[in-house]
């Protein structure tokens, strides 16, 4: 495998792509893996404390994990058993409660010396100039390691909760982000000329008073006059994760997204998404090596296959039936409490249903001629979710990913976990070293203390073919303001070239 798209290659031996590995979390009791929380190699119930956190940032670190990889959302699983039911959630911890996982950065970071924090946060329900203050803030506590996985959310619980009656319409809400981007790029690239904020002491200045300007943003959907109110953190935009699956997710994040994590059952099936994503970031006017292509996979590995098997048979004894169905149910839309135990769902009455399980038996190996009732569902997905599952010895696990790189073209995997600790001990103990022996992981960094765009592209700032960066203020420039984006010009503005 030729080494056109990796990122910093750290101990990797020359003519070898370096694969990505991210550790997939959620600052919850149950992520991927509803009623393992009581498993006893488990600690997830600890999710409140930080030392549960810190002690998982430092085991990664030292690993060489690239970075932790935190999912968010913002309402419950109510779909099944349903109209607006959190019960089947409970007893599981089935992504209920859950907690912000923004707070958790800056600790984490003050532990760690490289590895990069990925936290998902919603642009639907905060403002654009609250949440740049925001991360602004955290990347500079994480001293540039902070990266935005941007989502727009999809829960009807996390709408009704936010104030709204129904949930904007899908691509609507790409439509508002797509502004909200432009909003955020002008405030963390346009509001301060570079070396402005000089901090000299003799002369009493903190900031030069030509140096901060504001941005006049006056869009079909926002009005933000700015300027930014926190100065230029380490990366200015913090490094983009995007997670978009539809049309228009991919059509954002093939714009806008630096690194892309998608799902997928078959590195064969995953090949058309991302090439589409590369496509459309080509379109866009974007080298495509600047854009990262992640996948999300469970693993289970132990010294041998027939251990790893042993271990996913112990874990399913924990499963919790109705905290699966429940996130079935929430992340499909379909309530399954009304259909029998044995409903061969490949033959469903309900057109939804069949064309969802359909898929699962088209393209989950090995069960192709299976019947797909509730229990194979609950069987499914109590072990990592929806994400394809890798079960075997660091030679099988190996293999399936060397396989996904080379026929898929991703750059690396968002590693979920069963038990937690467990599965990321045992991905240190079992997998790393075989990926060190065939030169396809790192085993060290190249640049202590990176950013997390540095680390995934090579430069702390957006690349000058990204989207944001035609909104930098460029050196030599004087102090204009932005013209306005409803199609008529901002009487402020001093010049269209400001844009």
């Amino acid at each position: 495998m030729a080494d056109t798209t990796s990122p910093r290659n750290g101990d990797i031996p020359q003519g070898k792509k370096q694969i990505i590995l991210n550790a997939f979390v959620m600052n919850t009791p149950g992520h991927l893996a509803p009623g393992l929380w009581k498993h006893p190699r488990n600690q997830t119930d600890q999710y409140k404390k930080l030392s549960f956190w810190t002690n998982l940032a430092q085991l990664l670190d030292k690993a060489n994990f690239h970075a932790m990889f935190i999912a968010d959302t913002l309402g419950p699983y109510d779909v099944y058993k349903g109209p607006a039911n959190v019960i089947p959630s409970l007893s599981s911890g089935a992504q209920f409660p859950v907690n912000d996982p923004l707070y958790l950065v800056p600790a984490l970071a003050a532990v760690t010396k490289n590895l990069i924090f990925g936290v998902t946060a919603s642009l639907t329900y905060e403002k654009p100039y609250s949440l740049a203050r925001r991360l602004s803030t955290v990347d500079h506590l994480s001293e540039g390691r902070l990266a935005w996985n941007i989502v727009t959310s999809y829960l009807d619980s996390a709408a009704r909760n936010h104030g709204l009656t129904e949930q904007i319409p899908h691509d609507e809400r790409y439509a508002i982000a797509h502004e909200y981007l432009e909003v955020l790029y002008k405030l963390w690239e346009g509001s301060f000329r570079d070396g402005s904020v000089i901090a000299d002491r003799e002369s009493g200045v903190y900031i030069e008073s030509d140096g901060v300007r504001q941005i006049n943003h006056k869009g079909k959907y926002f009005e933000v006059p700015g300027p930014h109110f926190v100065e230029p953190s380490p990366q200015r935009t913090p490094f983009l994760f995007q997670a978009g699956v539809s049309e228009a997710g991919n059509s954002f994040g093939g714009k806008h997204g630096e690194a892309i994590f998608i799902g997928g059952q078959t590195p064969e099936g995953t090949r058309g998404t991302v090439d589409n994503i590369r496509r459309i970031a080509l379109e866009e006017g974007r080298d495509p090596k600047h854009l990262k292509v992640l996948v999300g996979i469970n693993v289970i590995i132990a010294a041998t296959d027939e251990e790893a098997n042993a271990k996913r048979e112990d874990y399913l004894r924990y499963a919790d039936n109705e905290g699966a169905l429940a996130l079935f149910g929430g992340w499909t839309g379909v309530d399954l409490s009304s259909y029998s135990d044995d409903e061969d769902f490949r033959f469903s009455d309900s057109p939804r249903v069949q064309s969802i399980v359909q898929r699962f038996s088209s393209t989950v190996p090995g069960t192709e001629n299976l019947p797909w009732t509730k229990r194979r569902i609950v069987e499914y997905i109590s072990v990592g979710g929806l994400q394809a599952k890798i079960v075997g010895g660091p030679t099988t696990v190996a293999d399936e990913l060397e396989k996904w790189v080379e026929i898929s073209g991703v750059d690396g995997f968002n590693l979920a976990h069963i038990t937690n600790p467990g599965s990321f001990e045992d991905i240190i103990e079992f997998l790393l070293p075989e990926l060190r022996r065939r030169g396809i992981f790192r085993a060290g960094v190249e640049k202590e203390g990176a950013t997390a765009r540095d680390v995934f592209i090579g430069s702390d700032r957006l690349p000058e073919d990204h989207p944001g960066s035609k909104y930098k203020w460029n050196a030599g420039e004087k102090i204009p303001q932005y013209q306005v984006d409803d199609g008529t010009e901002n009487p402020q503005a001093s010049s269209k070239d400001n844009l």
